[in-house]
């Protein structure tokens, strides 16, 4: 496995090894892999999620028991982004984004107190996604997709993206600003 670019700060673009035989056999990913290049979380769960077109998550994450992400597209092509949501990072409020194809291989590696959402680009996708930890839906948030503040230039060609009523009622940054305050304070 090798970093193929820093997206920002420590969200990574990573392309696994490839063994030509009678097709393809790929090692995706190896723990040595993942220390070798930094990246030293354990991974607790596999997601599968399919969608069509136009079809729009996030941006989600917990505010407690945060969520490394590695996401890798199997079939089709999505819009990724992930929001720097850690207070006292250098990048803090700005967002990373990539095209990821199921052609390319490539992975995504969104590290704890990031946001994450994606549109999908292609008529169908199905891509998987290893987190760090579990899902805690008491612990699940929402920043809103469209804030401005944000400045992600989805490609959405005039179309309507699909959203679902949680993710058309995310907070806005400046209110998920306040929520991280508040927690920090609370600690």
């Amino acid at each position: 496995m090798k970093i193929v670019k820093r997206i920002l700060n420590d969200v990574l673009l990573l392309e696994p090894s490839r063994f030509r035989e009678e097709g393809l056999r790929q090692v995706i990913i190896t723990q040595s892999d993942l220390v070798r290049i930094g990246i030293d979380d354990d991974f607790v769960q596999d997601n599968h999620s399919g969608s069509v077109r136009n079809v729009l998550r996030g941006l989600h994450y917990q505010i407690r028991q945060a969520q490394g992400k590695l996401v890798r597209v199997l079939h089709g092509a999505i819009f990724d982004v992930a929001v720097d949501l850690r207070l006292s990072s250098p990048t803090f409020g700005q967002t990373a984004s990539t095209i990821l194809t199921a052609d390319s291989d490539q992975l995504l590696w969104i590290p704890k107190g990031f946001a994450h959402g994606f549109q999908v680009l292609s008529d169908r996708v199905d891509f998987l996604y290893s987190v760090t930890d579990y899902r805690y839906p008491e612990h699940e948030r929402i920043l809103l997709w469209s804030d401005p503040a944000l400045g992600i230039d989805w490609p959405l060609h005039d179309a309507e993206p699909i959203l679902s009523p949680r993710d058309r009622a995310g907070l806005t940054f400046a209110q998920t600003v306040t929520l991280l305050d508040s927690l920090v304070m609370r600690a």
